[in-house]
C-alpha cells in the first residue's frame, strides 16, 4: 500500500502502477504473484501473494551458504530469470533481500522493474548501488540496459551468498558509490569448499561487458551438472531394537 504521506506523490503512483503493469505480464512459480490493484482514490495498493520464509539476506548475515544450499536458489532464479527474458521483462533490482527462501525461492520487489520497450527511457542510475551492473550506473556510457543486467545482479547475490560479503568489498572507498566501476570482482576464496566449476561460473556473471556474460539458460546449464555432481545422502544401517550386522 502507498503511504498515507505519498498518496498525492505522482512519482509513487507512477512507480506503482509500473509494478502493476509488469507483474500483469508474468506468471511463474518462482516469481510473487499480483492478485489486483487498485492504483488511484485515498488508499493505492497491489495485492501480492503472501510468502512464508525469510529473505535470502537474512540467511546469509548469519553464515554462508554452502553450494548443496546455494545451488537449487541459483537454478530457481535462473528459471525466473529466462523466463523474464521471454517476456520481455527486466527486474533490474535482484539482491538477497529480494528473494524469499520459500519452497521454492521467489523473487520479489518488482519496483524498478520495466519492460524492454521502456528501457531507452532508462537515463539515470536505477537499482541498488551495490547490485548494479555496469550498464545500470552509468546507462549513457555503457550498451543498453538488457538482461545481463539481471544476470550480473544474480552474480552478485550468489557471490555474497557464497562468502557473506560483496565481490567489490576491496574497492570500496568514501566518495565511491559504485565501486564495480573502478576495480575487478575478487576470486571467490577457499576452493575447497566452493568447486571451481561454480566458482567460475559465479564469476562469469560479473563480466564488464554485457555480451560476455552468460544468459540465464546458459548458466542454468553450467550448473546443472554441478547439482548432480553433489554428494548424495547415506543412510546407516539401522535395525529397530537389534544389533548392527558385522
Amino acid at each position: 500500500i502507498v503511504r498515507p504521506d505519498r498518496v498525492a506523490d505522482e512519482g509513487s503512483l507512477r512507480g506503482l502502477r509500473g509494478e502493476v503493469d509488469v507483474l500483469g505480464h508474468l506468471s511463474h512459480p518462482v516469481i510473487v504473484r499480483a492478485f489486483g490493484a487498485v492504483t488511484d482514490g485515498p488508499r493505492p495498493h497491489v495485492v501480492l501473494e503472501f510468502l512464508d520464509g525469510p529473505r535470502l539476506s537474512t540467511l546469509i548475515r548469519r553464515h554462508a551458504l554452502v553450494p548443496e544450499q546455494l545451488l537449487p536458489v541459483a537454478l530457481a532464479m535462473c528459471s525466473a530469470l529466462h523466463y523474464m527474458r521471454v517476456r520481455g521483462v527486466l527486474h533490474l533490482d535482484l539482491k538477497p533481500r529480494n528473494i524469499i527462501m520459500a519452497g521454492p525461492p521467489r523473487l520479489i520487489d518488482l519496483s524498478v522493474a520495466r519492460r524492454v520497450e521502456q528501457v531507452p527511457a532508462i537515463t539515470s542510475p536505477i537499482g541498488t548501488d551495490a547490485y548494479m551492473a555496469p550498464e545500470q550506473c552509468v546507462p549513457e556510457r555503457f550498451a543498453e540496459i538488457g538482461p545481463p543486467a539481471d544476470v550480473w545482479g544474480l552474480g552478485v547475490t550468489l557471490y555474497e551468498a557464497l562468502t557473506a560479503r560483496s565481490p567489490f568489498a576491496a574497492a570500496r572507498r568514501p566518495g565511491v558509490r559504485h565501486p564495480q566501476l573502478e576495480a575487478p570482482p575478487a576470486p571467490l576464496p577457499n576452493r575447497r569448499r566452493v568447486p571451481l566449476a561454480l566458482a567460475d561460473a559465479v564469476l562469469s556473471c560479473l563480466a564488464a561487458e554485457p555480451s560476455a556474460r552468460p544468459t540465464a539458460a546458459q548458466l542454468a546449464r553450467t550448473l546443472e551438472p554441478l547439482v548432480d555432481a553433489l554428494p548424495r545422502p547415506r543412510l546407516g544401517i539401522f535395525r529397530p531394537g537389534g544389533r548392527r550386522p558385522r
